[in-house]
């Protein structure tokens, strides 16, 4: 107990500001409100909610302090590790709290078990154990850890309690990487909050220093602040954010649950693969599907539905994507190939591709195709149209049918579904013919949207010229070929 009269060294929650009150400081400037209010066509999955953010603090500081219904022990399975925020737990609890956990006779990972806070602010320690990790058991350390952050929100509602103090869950000892962690418990709690939201009033993260910049980092992907702040967060969001509960989900480790597993299994496989298997539950292991190494057999053979030959094509997909989040593509994009500009005359993003500026033989061209997948991911969720600037390429600028098929095969469907038009400017005999070769025997969807363009004054009529950033030698070769009308057109900066 403090000293009479002395200060306590308990912090009150709602002392503390909250995940938003800082950020409505730096929303002011009029720019800030224009965006807010401007139509979004492409949410996030975990879109802008200003009731949940309410809830959230985020709190550099010892969660032993911590003046709120329950804080968050981490631990090992015998309930005895030593580790820097269970020593201050135990040390601010006092002695009796050692003798209750002896009762418990320890905790499995995943569990969370419920104590008194004793000399604690806080009324009752949450206690969970997380997974020691290893990159070959990736899989079981995201479930478990999962499972830490779920049952220790599950039991606080159980509980009927306010607020909850956590701790970060995945120990240094424990060797969890902190990104890969915090991924998880952002996204675990915020997917809680959404459901059961009335019954929790605060959710604190309280984080070293250390610890602090991560969770900066990445609490605006799954609390974003603004809607300006959710679409600027969107592209950083994981390929892999888990099931509606936030639980990690593992596609080719799911089984199938049949209606009647007394009855064999024999021709029923294929229409099994597309049967709707909402009846059965809404937990992930009611939702297993189909023996992988059957399907691969059935692709093989020819046989597999449609359905699981798109679901298959999405989880290829979606591992390109994760890679292309993770690896560092600087140089790439330093090249200036590929960016986004306006929109054409029917309102369409408008990506430019300039062939010049990739040097195919001195690139890593899978990291050329991650970065496409990177920089394309939420512009294809809706219409777009692609220029490309065949302008002056030669024999080290030409990417080569076997890489653009690898492409066109890795992208999700909803790129090939929403690319309305192909601009081909500049084309030589050569390209044009290379190019009906490829579309017409490699990948026949592309061939009626190709539109060969021989000068700039006829892709203006499809976008305008303030609608698209043009380099300035192309500018030149337009004005050296077609006539002086676009070398008095202002130049675009140099790209």
């Amino acid at each position: 107990m403090d000293p009479l009269g002395a200060p306590s060294q308990f912090v009150d929650v709602d002392s503390l500001p909250g995940w938003s009150d800082d950020y409505k400081a730096k929303q002011l400037d009029s720019h800030q409100n224009s965006v807010e209010k401007a139509p979004v066509d492409v949410r996030s999955p975990f879109p802008y909610r200003k009731d949940i953010n309410a809830k959230i603090i985020l709190w550099k500081g010892d969660v032993a302090l911590l003046n709120c219904t329950a804080i968050v022990n981490t631990s090992n399975e015998s309930l005895t590790d030593k580790n820097p925020v269970s020593e201050s737990i135990f040390m601010h609890a006092g002695p009796d709290l050692r003798d209750e956990l002896q009762k418990l006779k320890g905790c499995r990972t995943g569990e969370a078990k419920l104590t008194k806070g004793f000399n604690l602010a806080a009324r009752f320690i949450i206690h969970t154990v997380g997974p020691k990790y290893k990159s070959r058991y990736r899989t079981a350390a995201e479930s478990s850890l999962y499972s830490c952050y779920r049952n220790v929100l599950q039991l606080a509602k159980e509980q009927a309690m306010c607020s909850v103090g956590f701790c970060v869950v995945n120990s240094v000892k424990r060797c969890y990487p902190l990104e890969d962690a915090t991924h998880i418990a952002l996204r675990t709690v915020r997917r809680f909050l959404e459901v059961h939201g009335e019954t929790l009033e605060k959710v604190v993260f309280a984080v070293s220093e250390l610890e602090e910049a991560t969770y900066q980092k990445l609490l605006p992907l799954y609390f974003p602040r603004s809607l300006e702040e959710e679409l600027q967060s969107l592209p950083y969001l994981p390929a892999d954010i888990g099931n509606a509960e936030g639980e990690p989900v593992v596609p080719e480790r799911q089984i199938r649950i049949t209606e009647k597993p007394g009855v064999p299994d024999d021709a029923s496989d294929e229409e099994g693969l597309e049967a709707d298997l909402s009846f059965i539950g809404s937990h992930a292991f009611a939702r297993m599907e189909g023996d992988v190494d059957k399907q691969r057999r059935l692709i093989l053979q020819g046989q597999l539905s449609e359905a699981a030959l798109q679901k298959q094509h999405q989880r290829n997909y979606n591992r390109w994507l994760c890679q292309a989040r993770a690896e560092d593509l600087s140089d790439i994009a330093s090249l200036k190939a590929l960016y986004q500009t306006g929109v054409d005359n029917c309102g369409r993003t408008v990506m430019v591709v300039v062939g010049r500026n990739i040097p195919v033989t001195l690139i890593d061209m899978e990291k050329a195709l991650l970065y496409f997948i990177h920089v394309m991911d939420h512009i294809a969720v809706k219409e777009y149209v692609l220029v490309y600037f065949h302008t002056l390429t030669n024999d080290y600028n030409q990417l080569d049918s076997n890489f653009l098929k690898k492409l066109y095969d890795v992208v999700d469907a909803k790129y090939k579904r929403n690319l309305k038009a192909l601009y081909f400017v500049h084309p030589t005999f050569r390209s044009k013919v290379s190019a009906w070769f490829f579309t017409t025997f490699t990948v026949s969807g592309l061939k009626d949207k190709i539109h060969y363009v021989e000068s700039l004054q006829q892709l203006f009529t499809a976008i305008a010229p303030e609608q698209i950033d043009l380099p300035p030698f192309v500018l030149e070769y337009d004005a050296r070929e077609n006539g002086p009308y676009y070398s008095s057109y202002p130049p675009s900066p140099d790209l």
